[in-house]
C-alpha cells in the first residue's frame, strides 16, 4: 500500500506538471477573447475613449482577464511542483529552488494585477469616470513591468539548480540565463516576458513530464542519516 501510495503521488506529480502548458493556454485564450472579440482600442486614447471601449465591452473584459488570471494561478501550480523537483536536486536549505518559487509567485501576482484593472472598470462601468478608467488601464504598464522584473528570480533560481544539479538539461538552464539577461534590459525586457516566458515554461513541462522525481544530494543523504 505504502508503494502504491508513492507511485500515485508522483504520477500526480507528472500530471500537475501539465499546468504549465494550462497556463499557456490559459494566458493565450485570455489575450484572444480580450483583444479580438472587443472593439479596438484607438491608438494613444484619451479616457473618454478608454471608458467608451469599457462600456462596449465589458462582458470580453471580464471573461478575458478571467482567463488569464487562471493562467496566473495554473504557474503557481507548475512552479510548485518544480520547486519540488528542483528542491529534491539541489537538497540542504533549498535556496535558489525557494527563490525561484519566490519569483514565480511575485510574477504571478503582477501578472493577474496586469489585467486587474480594466476587469474593475468593466464590473462598475456605470459607476466609474473617464479618468478612472483610463487610470486603471494604465496602471497595467506598471504591473507589466513589475512581473517582467519579478521573473528575473524565477528564471535565475531555476537556472542555477539545473547547472548545478543537472535537474534540468544544461542548455536548457543557459536558456533560463538567457532570458533572464533579457529580462534586465529594460527596452527589449518585455519580449522576453511574453515569448521566451511561455516558450521555457512549455519546454519544462515537458522536462518534468517525462522525468522521474530527481533523488536528493548524496550530501543531504548523509546528513539525515
Amino acid at each position: 500500500m505504502r508503494l502504491k501510495g508513492v507511485w500515485m503521488q508522483h504520477r500526480l506529480e507528472r500530471l500537475s506538471a501539465l499546468t504549465g502548458l494550462l497556463a499557456v493556454v490559459l494566458w493565450v485564450l485570455g489575450l484572444v477573447v480580450t483583444n479580438s472579440f472587443s472593439d479596438k482600442i484607438p491608438h494613444h486614447p484619451t479616457d473618454e475613449q478608454l471608458l467608451t471601449w469599457v462600456k462596449g465591452n465589458a462582458n470580453a473584459i471580464l471573461f478575458g482577464g478571467w482567463l488569464f488570471a487562471l493562467g496566473c494561478l495554473a504557474f503557481v501550480w507548475f512552479a510548485a511542483i518544480l520547486r519540488g523537483q528542483l528542491a529534491s536536486a539541489e537538497g540542504g536549505s533549498a535556496t535558489f529552488a525557494n527563490l525561484a518559487f519566490g519569483g514565480a509567485l511575485v510574477a504571478a501576482a503582477f501578472g493577474v494585477l496586469t489585467m486587474a484593472g480594466d476587469m474593475g472598470s468593466a464590473i462598475n462601468k456605470d459607476d466609474i469616470s473617464a479618468a478612472t478608467a483610463g487610470t486603471l488601464h494604465n496602471a497595467s504598464d506598471m504591473f507589466f513591468v513589475a512581473a517582467e522584473l519579478s521573473a528575473i528570480l524565477f528564471f535565475l533560481g531555476a537556472a542555477i539548480v539545473g547547472l548545478r544539479t543537472g535537474a534540468l538539461p544544461k542548455w536548457w538552464a543557459w536558456f533560463a540565463v538567457l532570458i533572464a539577461i533579457v529580462l534586465v534590459i529594460g527596452p527589449i525586457g518585455w519580449a522576453a516576458l511574453i515569448f521566451g516566458f511561455p516558450v521555457w515554461l512549455l519546454g519544462t513541462t515537458v522536462f518534468l513530464a517525462r522525468t522521474p522525481r530527481a533523488t536528493r544530494s548524496t550530501s543531504t543523504v548523509v546528513a539525515t542519516a
